[in-house]
């Protein structure tokens, strides 16, 4: 089953349940919301899709602390976390998801690698991150986040 395929089926099980989301996109610039609105439908439960690549678009659009972009960088668990439920809370959705990794192939250091990516996941329960390490050029990587974000929300019981 291919990506779209996916979408339609999450698509389809959000709308029957009315559910709703909205992504907080950093280094996959946009890749995740464009893919959801590739699909017909997409409006019942897709917000919004945020691209927040600078620091300064993170902390203007999302409210991230600059503490925590100073202490732990842009790429970390704490970023993720604040990105996914500051754009659900921002939305007003009922999902917020948050994207924060370095896409490569430069930028990696020895602590984050290239294909390092923190992806948060926020619902009104709770505010859950994963940690990924991809090795990928960047429009795969890009394909790989797609794919966990499609797997998290595919599986989300309610």
């Amino acid at each position: 089953m291919d990506s779209l395929d996916v979408i339609e089926e999450i698509i389809a099980k959000f709308t029957k349940h009315k559910i709703t989301l909205a992504v907080a996109e950093s280094c996959t610039g946009g890749y995740i919301s464009s893919m959801i609105t590739n699909v017909s439908g997409a409006s019942n439960v897709f917000e919004r899709g945020i691209v927040c690549y600078s620091n300064s678009s993170k902390m203007d659009l999302l409210n991230i602390n600059p503490d925590y972009l100073i202490q732990f960088g842009a790429v970390s668990e704490i970023v993720a976390k604040h990105l996914a439920n500051n754009i659900r809370i921002l939305s007003n959705v009922n999902i917020g998801i948050g994207v924060t990794g370095i896409a490569g192939p430069t930028g990696g250091t020895p602590e984050k690698p290239v294909g390092l990516v923190y992806i948060g996941f926020s619902t009104e329960k709770e505010t859950i991150v994963k940690k990924y390490q991809f090795q990928a050029d960047r429009i795969n990587f890009k394909k790989a986040v797609l794919n966990e974000v499609l797997a998290f929300l595919q599986n989300l019981e309610f």
